[in-house]
């Protein structure tokens, strides 16, 4: 028998259980993170897709509501405000903040003025990236930590203004770790060698983790939404001490469906126990729109070891299935639209009524 690529190497599971496709939620869905401008669509994004298309696709499969996090700032975030023109009770917009500027002694009041503005623009929220901390550096050389006094203005603004914090730290534990044979995401860090972390000067995972801790303990007036699982899908009991501590902290599930979905018992009882700290999120982008029926089925059915990624692609992110965990409409109601619409100071029964 000859050696195989792992590349190449694509079976098909004999094993034959029930399926249940879920191609439309049962309750309509608030999706907290999403993306319309350049960094997933990419530059020049205003001509790539027309808005009233996109809106039309994600209402065909049950979302009511979206998060676009991609406002930034100036006049970028004045050519999104033309871009989602005449769909404000649909798209809520999250802007950036300019941390390259953080040395400038302006940085506060530019910080104010910006937010400020944004807010009067029509903007409810911010999106704090994890080029942060892995990537920027302050005038001293050092990597910017989200911790970082200099930030305390971004956080009490943010309380000031109610406008929440949409924030990524760090991505899975996996990329911080030496792309070898031992390593469960080697397909995909061999695909975007980028995306592995660790290098000489980076701060660590676990710096990362403390540095969280930090930054939503020091700032307990503020909500932080803590993208893609509280950045550490792959430990629950993590996440959950985490939220047990932390009043003010939430967390997305955004781009992390096949990380929980390969521990059901777990992530069962985990949105059993913390059903009112978990919103909705796809991390999807108006020219990548065939995520949703697998968020939907994992959710709601009991289905058992099924693909995490659409019909006909490779798994892109280890080798393994998903499972259902097969939620409560209690449960289903909170993590779908009811916790974002607390968030997001939106009458539920008004975005019940929009979306009938």
């Amino acid at each position: 028998m000859n050696d195989l690529y792992l590349s190449q190497f694509d079976p098909y599971a004999e094993c034959i259980t029930p399926q249940h496709p879920i191609c439309k939620p049962k309750f309509p869905v608030f999706d907290m993170h999403t993306h319309m401008g350049n960094l997933v669509p990419g530059p020049g994004y205003a001509a790539l897709y027309h808005t009233a298309d996109y809106v039309e696709a994600l209402q065909d499969v049950g979302v009511a509501h979206i998060v676009n996090l991609d406002g930034v700032w100036g006049n970028e975030l004045d050519a999104m405000i033309r871009k989602t023109e005449g769909f404000e009770n649909y798209i809520t917009t999250f802007v950036w903040i300019d941390v390259s500027r953080i040395d400038d002694p302006d940085f506060k009041q530019w910080v104010r003025n910006h937010l400020m503005e944004a807010y009067r623009k029509g903007a409810r929220g911010i999106k704090m990236w994890k080029v942060i901390s892995l990537e920027y550096r302050d005038t001293y050389g050092r990597y910017i930590r989200t911790d970082d006094s200099r930030l305390d203005v971004v956080y009490q603004t943010a309380a000031e203004l109610h406008m929440p914090i949409l924030i990524h730290i760090a991505d899975p534990v996996a990329f911080f770790k030496p792309a070898d044979r031992h390593n469960e995401r080697f397909e995909e860090l061999n695909c975007h060698p980028d995306w592995q972390f660790g290098k000489p000067g980076q701060l660590c995972f676990e710096e990362l983790m403390d540095m969280q801790d930090r930054m939503v303990e020091n700032h307990p007036q503020t909500t932080f939404i803590i993208a893609h699982f509280g950045s550490y899908a792959e430990n629950l009991k993590h996440v959950a001490l985490r939220l047990d501590r932390y009043d003010n902290m939430y967390v997305d599930m955004a781009a992390r469906v096949a990380e929980l979905g390969r521990v059901p018992y777990s992530s069962k009882t985990f949105f059993e126990t913390y059903s009112e700290r978990i919103v909705f999120g796809t991390d999807c982008c108006p020219l990548d729109l065939g995520q949703h029926s697998i968020y939907y089925r994992f959710l709601e059915s009991m289905d058992e070891y099924f693909p995490y990624q659409p019909n006909g692609e490779l798994p892109g992110q280890g080798r393994w299935r998903i499972y259902g965990i097969g939620l409560s409409d209690e449960i289903l109601r909170k993590v779908y639209y009811q916790n974002a619409c607390r968030i997001m100071n939106m009458d539920e029964q008004q975005f019940l009524l929009q979306n009938k």
